[in-house]
């Protein structure tokens, strides 16, 4: 069987990443790396593959089945629309576009071309995550009523050195960071309808903050609570606790997400579940059966881009579509709206 042949556009961090698992897939290979920077050649050559300076390149030269778009976020748009028009499918990196204005022109235009897009919401491929929503969704938990979750973690002063723009407004972990725990929370808990957020600066001192506190009202009636920091020496972040990227010390007794419904409670990633045995014994007096539930924990970016070969195939729909990407984007820039405002942010249901 021939493979899917996938370009990747940017070679960055994430655009490396997404190299990485090609170079190994069993149903797809890197056919070209897209980057206009110097240090790119390298990249590619080491990869046997040829190097394009533009998208505009690539496509007229040696179209491949489909492309990444691994690069900058100010770029996502225009890349995304050449794509689109070309009809070339896509796995475009989170976020869909810089702002929610341009996201839904984005999808407005991708629904119209029966564009094939997957978005790069990477932990949508979790196998952890897969799991933790089959239990929630078989009614082992009873009813939804809330969830805890957290995302704190330090970047290290160096990161804000390298980069001054990451101290300005249009960066700031509400925008950089959050989004991902928004699609997680979605998969788990279902739809956001509104949100609000207390936001600080204290400890760095910076244009954009660094701690928020976020209440979240879903459509079930469940509510949720999350503390988001890059300046909380703590272990309680999605990267510190999966041990899905090996880039991180992980810590096998920590969580970051506490699902609770009327019948029972799951942390989340070590998946340590707790339920009544009987509903008519619910009480706080009465002991749980406690137990964990078995996964496999594996790289979500390799099953995303095993899954977006069976996109560019045709096989199969996006797991997180354009408008999905694009709903991500509206509930972050609401966390961010109620944090400067100190009101609630209401959502239109879906």
């Amino acid at each position: 069987m021939n493979k899917t042949r996938i370009a990747v556009a940017g070679a960055g961090y994430i655009g490396q990443a997404h190299m990485g698992v090609l170079l190994q897939s069993p149903g797809c290979e890197l056919a070209a790396v897209v980057d206009p920077s110097p240090s790119a050649r390298a990249l590619a050559d080491k990869a046997g593959v040829p190097l394009y300076a533009s998208l505009e390149a690539l496509i007229e030269t040696d179209r491949p089945d489909g492309v990444v778009l691994a690069t900058p976020n100010q770029l996502h748009v225009p890349h995304a629309e050449l794509c689109v028009r070309a009809g070339l499918p896509m796995l475009l990196e989170k976020p869909i576009a810089p702002t929610v204005e341009e996201g839904r022109a984005l999808v407005r235009l991708a629904e119209e071309r029966n564009a094939r897009i997957l978005i790069g919401h990477h932990r949508a491929h979790s196998p952890i995550m897969a799991k933790a929503r089959e239990v929630v969704q078989s009614g082992a938990l009873g009813r939804l009523v809330s969830v805890m979750g957290s995302a704190l973690f330090v970047k290290p002063d160096h990161y804000y050195v390298d980069a001054p723009w990451r101290r300005e407004p249009g960066a700031g972990p509400i925008l950089l960071n959050m989004i991902h725990e928004v699609h997680n929370l979605r998969m788990l808990c279902g739809e956001i309808i509104a949100v609000q957020a207390f936001a600080s600066d204290a400890v760095r001192g910076f244009a954009v903050e660094d701690t928020v506190a976020i209440n979240l009202r879903f459509a079930s009636g469940a509510l949720g609570t999350f503390m988001l920091s890059d300046t909380a020496a703590s272990p309680r972040s999605w990267e510190q606790t999966s041990q899905e990227n090996k880039a991180y010390p992980t810590y096998e007794d920590e969580d970051c997400y506490v699902i609770a419904g009327t019948d029972g409670s799951l942390s989340i990633p070590t998946m340590r579940l707790k339920t009544y045995p009987r509903a008519e014994d619910r009480s706080w007096w009465k002991p749980f059966e406690v137990g964990v539930v078995g996964m496999i924990r594996e790289d979500p970016i390799m099953h995303q881009m095993e899954h977006f070969g069976a996109v560019v195939r045709g096989e199969v729909q996006p797991l997180v579509s354009a408008r999905d990407g694009l709903v991500n984007l509206e509930i972050t820039e609401a966390i961010g709206k109620a944090a400067k405002t100190g009101r609630v942010v209401e959502l239109q249901q879906r």
